[in-house]
């Protein structure tokens, strides 16, 4: 099974931290020449110096934050123009605020509609060129189970997932003939700070750690226990290899199994 990225240049947004990060590395030990993507650019040279202690290849990044879709339109097109053809893009951006969808006010929505699909959308235009000429191409949506089963007091996170993972599969119908393939991956409750934040406010309101929180929260799959980045990035490095190459327009659940629906 052939899952060697040599010669592939892989973007990866969201990537100083969490899955992320975690994508970065796995991708980068799979042979792929690594650009990250993110806001605080004294996290993003602590990953180049990760990356470069996997490989020499010529690993780089730029910055940008994904509140301003100016600033993404702009570190993209850079990033082509400097690195070549991008044929791999990981979309992965940090969610929006917990609360019900009934509360959030109208702004909420657009910020988290821009932050997450408007942002992907750009980052694939700037980059399917490159695909389609190279004749391989792998974009791959780091959303959320929700979209299968949507999530207790994450309304606006529900909504907007959603959208995404529309959006993906219409994609992966217009882009397969170029041989781009289009696919979701579905994390469930992982170890990573944005599982902390969601979990703070209830860990003030119970008086209990939260890792006795996560440690409930992992009771709830078949397997026992929250995932971790790095088996998220597993199923990324997958998607984006050659053995992926007839998986297209899926959503991926990487869960332990705790989402009830197929």
């Amino acid at each position: 099974m052939n899952i060697s990225l040599e010669g592939k240049t892989a973007l990866v947004s969201g990537s100083t931290q969490g899955i992320g990060k975690s994508a970065a590395l796995q991708l980068a030990r799979q042979g792929a020449t690594v650009v990250l993507l993110a806001r605080n650019e004294n996290k993003l040279r602590d990953v180049i110096d990760e990356l470069r202690n996997i490989s020499k290849r010529a690993h780089c990044y730029y910055v940008a934050d994904f509140s301003s879709a100016a600033e993404v339109k702009a570190a993209a097109q850079t990033a082509v123009q400097n690195s070549g053809p991008i044929h791999i893009l990981i979309n992965n951006t940090g969610g929006p605020p917990a609360g019900k969808a009934i509360d959030a006010d109208i702004d909420s929505f657009r910020a988290a509609f821009e932050m997450h699909l408007i942002n992907n959308h750009l980052l694939t235009k700037a980059l399917v060129d490159g695909m389609t000429k190279e004749g391989y191409g792998r974009i791959i949506n780091v959303i959320s189970t929700s979209v299968k089963q949507p999530l207790a007091n994450l309304g606006v996170s529900n909504t907007i997932r959603g959208a995404v993972a529309n959006w993906a599969k219409t994609l992966a119908n217009e882009l397969g003939q170029f041989g781009i393939t289009v696919n979701n991956v579905l994390p469930g409750a992982t170890e990573t700070n944005r599982l902390t934040d969601l979990l703070a406010k209830k860990a003030q309101e119970t008086g209990k750690t939260i890792t006795e929180l996560v440690a409930e929260m992992g009771k709830g799959t078949p397997l026992g226990r929250v995932g971790r980045p790095e088996e998220i990035a597993n199923a990324i490095g997958f998607l984006a290899s050659p053995a992926a190459s007839y998986i297209n327009g899926i959503n991926l659940p990487v869960d332990g199994g705790r989402t009830s629906s197929l």
